[in-house]
């Protein structure tokens, strides 16, 4: 798929805090846990428990998001398809980085085993 610029700006605009609970509801749902969800987050973006309530409190966008985070260094070895976008053709930073979120959730939610999914091996 193609993606346009006002679907990066509405990527770049969504809050974490609208995001979030479907990621909870997701991953719960296939038997994981918010704990594990938690450590995938902070594995890509160095944002502990504390650091990702405050940035929910705050409603901040992904852009406010991803500016703050201290992406992982293997983040690039994510790839894929993910809502029917390759995320290695993805050219806009902040849409790419969402996407890599969203890919980590889907892994988790799948089952696929944690060293796997952070990319440790």
């Amino acid at each position: 798929m193609k993606i346009t610029p006002e679907h990066d700006e509405r990527m770049a605009k969504m809050t974490f805090a609208s995001v979030y609970p479907h990621y909870v509801t997701k991953v719960e749902r296939k038997g994981r846990t918010k704990v594990e969800l938690h450590q995938v987050i902070e594995w890509l973006t160095g944002f502990d428990n504390e650091k990702i309530k405050e940035l929910i409190d705050e409603n901040a966008t992904f852009e406010t998001f991803f500016q703050r985070a201290k992406l992982n260094n293997n983040a690039h070895l994510i790839t894929g398809v993910i809502c029917g976008y390759r995320i290695e053709e993805i050219e806009n930073p902040i849409t790419k980085q969402v996407r890599y979120l969203d890919k980590l959730v889907d892994e988790l939610a799948k089952g696929k085993k944690m060293e796997k999914i952070l990319r440790c091996a």
